[in-house]
C-alpha cells in the first residue's frame, strides 16, 4: 500500500510557500483548467442539491466551496495550508454563513473526524488533490465514516495510466513537479496505479458507481480521472 507519510511535513511547507502565488493565479473563479476540464464532470457526478452538507477536501482558496454554496449547499471546507485557508476566508467573506473553513491535515484521521457534526455529510468532494496527499487511507476511512448511507465522495485526480512522470505505472512513488507555471517551489505528487488507488477505496467499504475520463490537448489520452464512490 502506498504511504509516503515521511514527506508530509515537507509537502505542507512547500504548499505554504506556494500559497500566495496559487491564490493570485486562481483568483475568485479558478483557472481555465479547473473551470473547463475538471469542474464540469465533478459537478455532474457530485450533483449538489439545496441543503446538502458537503465536505470539500483540500479546498485551496475556496473557489469550489463557493460554487457549492451558490448551489444551495452547506460546506465544511478544509486544507492543511494555513495561508490558503486565510485566503479562502478573505475571498469568501460574503459566504461564511454557508461555508466553514478549517485548517486540517487530510492524512490525519482524528483531525478529519473533528469536523463531524451532529448531521452526517451528504457528499464529499476533492478537486485535484488525491495525488497531492501522502497517505490517503486515513482520509478514505474518515470520509466513509462521516458520510450518510448512500452518500457519495467524488474526487478528480491525475489519470495514473497516462500521467506517468517517471515512465513507471505499477510502482507507487513520490515525485516533485509544478502545477502552475511560475509557482515558487516544486511540490510533491504521489503516483498510485489504479489497482492501488481503487483497492484502498474498496477496502474501507466504498463502491464505485461513476467514472469519467477527461482530455486536454491530446484527445486520445485522458489526463484526468473523476471517480464517484458511494457508501452503501
Amino acid at each position: 500500500m502506498s504511504n509516503f507519510s515521511e514527506t508530509n511535513e515537507d509537502s505542507k511547507q512547500r504548499w505554504e510557500t506556494n500559497a500566495d502565488y496559487w491564490d493570485s493565479v486562481m483568483g475568485q473563479q479558478s483557472n481555465y483548467f479547473h473551470c473547463n476540464i475538471v469542474r464540469p464532470s465533478v459537478e455532474k457526478l457530485l450533483d449538489s442539491k439545496e441543503n446538502d452538507l458537503i465536505l470539500d477536501i483540500a479546498c485551496g482558496n475556496g473557489n469550489f466551496s463557493e460554487r457549492l454554496a451558490e448551489s444551495g449547499a452547506y460546506v465544511i471546507a478544509l486544507d492543511y495550508s494555513e495561508k490558503l485557508i486565510a485566503h479562502a476566508k478573505k475571498r469568501r467573506a460574503d459566504w461564511l454563513s454557508k461555508i466553514s473553513f478549517h485548517v486540517c491535515d487530510a492524512t490525519d484521521y482524528s483531525q478529519l473526524l473533528s469536523l463531524r457534526g451532529k448531521r452526517p455529510f451528504d457528499k464529499a468532494v476533492s478537486n485535484m488533490a488525491i495525488m497531492d496527499i501522502s497517505d490517503i487511507e486515513p482520509l478514505l476511512k474518515a470520509v466513509y465514516e462521516m458520510l450518510k448511507t448512500g452518500g457519495v465522495f467524488v474526487f478528480a485526480t491525475h489519470h495514473p495510466c497516462f500521467e506517468r512522470p517517471e515512465g513507471r505505472y505499477m510502482t507507487a512513488y513520490a515525485h516533485e513537479d509544478i502545477a502552475i507555471e511560475g509557482q515558487p517551489v516544486l511540490h510533491y505528487y504521489y503516483h498510485r496505479p489504479l489497482n492501488d488507488l481503487l483497492r484502498q477505496c474498496f477496502e474501507v467499504g466504498f463502491v464505485m458507481d461513476g467514472f469519467i475520463e477527461e482530455v486536454d490537448k491530446n484527445k486520445e489520452y485522458p489526463i484526468i480521472a473523476i471517480v464517484r464512490l458511494r457508501k452503501i
